[in-house]
């Protein structure tokens, strides 16, 4: 199939595609966090495993799907968009090969600085808790270097339209991990549990780049790594790299802030913030980086004198916008009002406790005041990319880091006190002020954007019909809860979301809003039926 038609092809199905990968591997995610809620709970192993992974996820976020979707796509999809399928391959080859030969550096000198990284993310824990999150550290580190080289497969994949299997891959990372706190979750400490899983994370990570590879080789034909720095594709792409991983370095200093904070905080904070992010990373990921994804090489294939890309640009923006809304308001609200249940049903059992349910929604609850502009702010960063501008995002993401540290600090450990609460309630603390800093991004984002290609955003009249077409669905779900509220919040899920997404469903769909495409499919199974 030629780049032509794959694109055509993908136009309607890509963000679909992506959404129903990022789902499944979401999916195993949830029951993988759920089983490990069951083991570890909020305890000092759980804190030490979830602080641990933070560092080698530095090293994945930093050169890994994030930086190659902002760097290597837009070049590569436009080589492709062009037939030129010497360059193309020529590039994949030499991006593969400094990538192998970077992670590689970086996982050796990760494991050797494991314990001075220690210091910078967990200043507060205890000797003894210190030492394992070491050891984890290290075990992580060569998995997540084959994480990165994952995230290869996944550039060239999403360039060719193949978005489904590298990301559904995940589910297989998950998998490996669920398998080995199953096999020896009834006989081993929380400590030797804990060393166990990384291995079957090593182990998972290994998988999931296996299972993109050979697809990967069939659509490169001709494979040849090199280390080529002088054609004029490669040398786009190393220029356009290194901004990027700055910024993602910023972004994920902001990671690393939260945690240190966190740390600061009670046990079982830093547990606590992790079990949050999985819930209020699925709409993100679902609706605003599969949305996005799709969009990225749509994007950068756009071709034309600058007046025509740039309207491309608006009109793909202006229907994306709308979409990742019509998802992401109603998960806002259900995040706020219902995220006892939610968090209840995914991980409350074994060791994990009503009250660490409560201390969970709580983080939750702050997550959403920067759910939307998150969501939203990857379109306009995907406009930034796909025009080779990777400059500008670095300059707005270091105001938000500076803002979400700031705000972060202030709300952690100085705001409950003043409202004279425990300070373990401070980690809400943490993911309300981030969100606040996101909302700032964004407007940047915004604002940088329409300076390019022309003011682009989603009227505030439309926005507003979105949070009308939630009333109804709320006040039912709440009166359902009154009568019903005892009951195990597995059970109380479907009973209270259901008819609330079946009424938000229907009232868009009266309003004239949200994504038709879905709607419209709704409407004929109801008529077919």
């Amino acid at each position: 199939m030629s780049s032509a038609a794959e694109s055509k092809k993908s136009k309607k199905g890509g963000a679909f595609l992506v959404g129903a990968g990022i789902l499944l591997s979401r999916l195993a995610g949830l029951v993988r966090v759920k089983i490990f809620a069951h083991y570890f709970g909020s305890s000092d192993a759980g804190d030490a495993f979830n602080a641990a992974l933070k560092i080698p996820n530095f090293l994945q976020n930093l050169f890994g799907e994030g930086v190659l979707s902002a760097s290597f796509i837009p070049v590569y999809a436009k080589l492709l968009a062009e037939d030129d399928d010497e360059n193309s391959q020529k590039l994949a080859g030499a991006i593969f090969s400094w990538l192998a030969l970077t992670t590689s550096c970086l996982v050796l000198a990760g494991i050797w600085a494991s314990p001075y990284c220690i210091q910078f993310i967990a200043p507060g824990f205890t000797e003894e808790k210190k030492q394992l999150t070491i050891r984890l550290v290290q075990i992580f580190f060569p998995g997540t270097g084959l994480l990165v080289m994952s995230a290869w497969c996944l550039g060239v994949l999403n360039s060719h339209r193949r978005f489904f299997l590298s990301y559904v891959a995940p589910v297989i990372w998950n998998f490996a991990i669920i398998a080995v706190l199953i096999v020896f979750g009834g006989s081993r400490s929380q400590s030797d549990l804990a060393v166990k899983a990384s291995w079957g994370l090593v182990l998972g990570c290994a998988l999931q780049f296996l299972i993109q590879l050979p697809t990967t080789l069939v659509l490169l034909k001709k494979f040849r790594p090199n280390f080529d720095r002088v054609s004029g594709p490669v040398r786009t792409v190393l220029k356009n790299f290194f901004p990027v991983v700055i910024a993602r370095g910023v972004v994920q200093l902001s990671a690393y802030i939260d945690n240190m904070l966190a740390s600061l905080l009670p046990t079982g904070a830093v547990s606590s913030l992790a079990y949050a992010q999985v819930i209020y990373l699925l709409p993100v990921s679902l609706f605003g980086m599969s949305i996005s994804a799709a969009e990225l090489p749509e994007m950068s294939s756009a071709v034309g004198d600058a007046s025509e890309v740039a309207a491309k640009l608006r009109t793909r923006i202006e229907l994306a916008l709308e979409r990742v809304t019509f998802y992401v308001v109603p998960s806002v609200a259900a995040f706020l009002f219902f995220g006892d249940v939610i968090v209840g049903a995914l991980y409350q059992g074994g060791a994990f406790h009503r009250e660490n349910t409560i201390e969970v929604w709580a983080v939750l609850a702050g997550s959403t005041v920067g759910l939307l502009a998150s969501t939203m702010g990857r379109l306009y960063s995907s406009a930034f990319y796909a025009l080779r501008d990777t400059r500008s995002p670095l300059r707005f993401a270091l105001v938000r880091v500076f803002l979400t540290t700031v705000l972060g600090y202030c709300f952690a450990l100085y705001l409950p006190p003043l409202l004279h609460i425990s300070l373990k309630w401070g980690t809400a603390g943490l993911t309300a002020s981030a969100g606040i800093a996101g909302w700032v991004e964004f407007f940047l984002l915004r604002r940088g954007i329409g300076k390019k290609i022309g003011a682009v955003h989603l009227p505030l009249e439309k926005l507003g019909r979105y949070w009308l077409a939630l009333i109804p669905g709320l006040v039912l779900a709440s009166l359902l809860r009154w009568p019903f509220g005892s009951m195990h919040p597995i059970l109380l899920v479907p009973l209270l979301l259901g008819p609330y997404g079946i009424l938000y469903l229907a009232i868009c769909g009266r309003l004239g809003v949200g994504d038709q495409v879905l709607l419209q499919r709704l409407r004929l199974g109801r008529k077919s039926r």
